[in-house]
């Protein structure tokens, strides 16, 4: 049987999660005999229970928990979002030191995007938000090269074939012109890597800048580049219910493309006899139930006045079929 996995969490990633250092400088710590637990010197393989155990760094007693935050950043091109860079590269966690929490981000940016950057100390929402079930909403204007038209818009919507797969169909519409160039703006549900990039670029378009306006309709307005600024309570709590699902619900549905709207067959009413066009309901029918009548039954006259009113409105309630009369009511 497989070893069972050690109960608690490991030394290293709690002490990053209090804000003592990184994960890897975390390890160095540990490594050099610095990190106590119940006041034994601990191993960098060490599991611990942050509720049970007694840990101390250098002499002095672990932080607590700090409380869960929540910022919005407006990423600026040329910064990776990883903490370190192989290439040496700037990161964007460098942006975040006025914090007063240590923070991770929500998902990834390409290297040359900018624009809505999520960062928080939640690990739980972070990984919802992420994950392909949310279907989080995130919004890009695009500057393209040349001028793309409504084909363009079109095969966005239906889905454009990449080499790892289809796109989902997504909304999109056309922006303002830029001397020989195009802005557009492209709303996705995906979270696949250069994903904007990789599908203008198969329309024949390719991107010479690109800005996430939004994520998880979250927005950077008002923010300058480089620039955080702390979520509002309600925002907070969209995010917490678009991760729960309970805001896919109240997602308006797709809206069906001109083809659809347009086809002959609705429901099964095209195939059935004397079936008429939706909306002429209220007109006169020209097929009658019933024996065909030639015209105004002869009457005898009779004492009563006769009623007016429409001979012939269809199954209206004037009228009487051949059902039974009244005698002496004058009809």
């Amino acid at each position: 049987m497989p070893d069972k996995k050690p109960a608690g969490v490991r030394l290293a990633k709690l002490l990053a999660q209090r804000g003592v250092a990184a994960r890897r400088k975390a390890e160095e710590l540990i490594a050099a005999g610095r990190v106590l637990v119940n006041g034994e010197v601990a191993e960098v393989v060490t599991f611990v229970d942050p509720e049970r155990d007694e840990i101390e760094v250098d002499g002095r007693k672990l932080p607590g928990a700090p409380e869960k935050s929540y910022y919005v950043l407006y990423k600026p091109p040329g910064y990776i979002t990883t903490r370190s860079d192989p290439q040496g590269r700037k990161s964007v966690l460098e942006l975040t030191t006025q914090l007063p929490v240590r923070v991770e981000t929500v998902g990834r940016l390409d290297f040359d995007t900018e624009g809505a950057l999520l960062l928080t100390n939640d690990g739980h929402l972070a990984h919802a938000l992420t994950h392909p079930s949310s279907q989080v909403p995130k919004v890009y204007r695009a500057l393209v090269k040349g001028k793309p038209g409504p084909e363009v818009i079109q095969a966005i919507e239906r889905g454009v074939e990449l080499n790892d797969g289809p796109t989902a169909p997504a909304k999109a519409r056309l922006m303002a012109e830029e001397k020989d160039n195009r802005w557009i703006q492209v709303t996705v549900h995906e979270g696949r890597n250069r994903l904007i990039r990789r599908l203008m670029l198969t329309l024949g378009h390719p991107v010479i800048e690109l800005h996430r306006q939004s994520f998880a309709g979250i927005d950077v307005r008002g923010l300058d580049r480089g620039k955080a600024r702390e979520l509002t309570p309600a925002e907070v709590r969209s995010l917490r219910a678009l991760a729960s699902g309970e805001a896919k619900s109240r997602r308006k549905p797709v809206e069906q493309s001109p083809e659809r709207r347009s086809s002959p067959e609705r429901g099964e009413r095209s195939g059935k006899r004397g079936s008429r066009p939706a909306g002429t309901a209220s007109g006169p029918s020209r097929r009658r139930s019933g024996p065909p009548r030639a015209g105004p039954a002869k009457r005898k006259p009779g004492p009563g006045k006769r009623t007016a009113g429409p001979r012939n409105r269809g199954t209206g309630p004037r009228n009487r079929g051949t059902g039974p009369r009244k005698r002496g009511s004058g009809s």
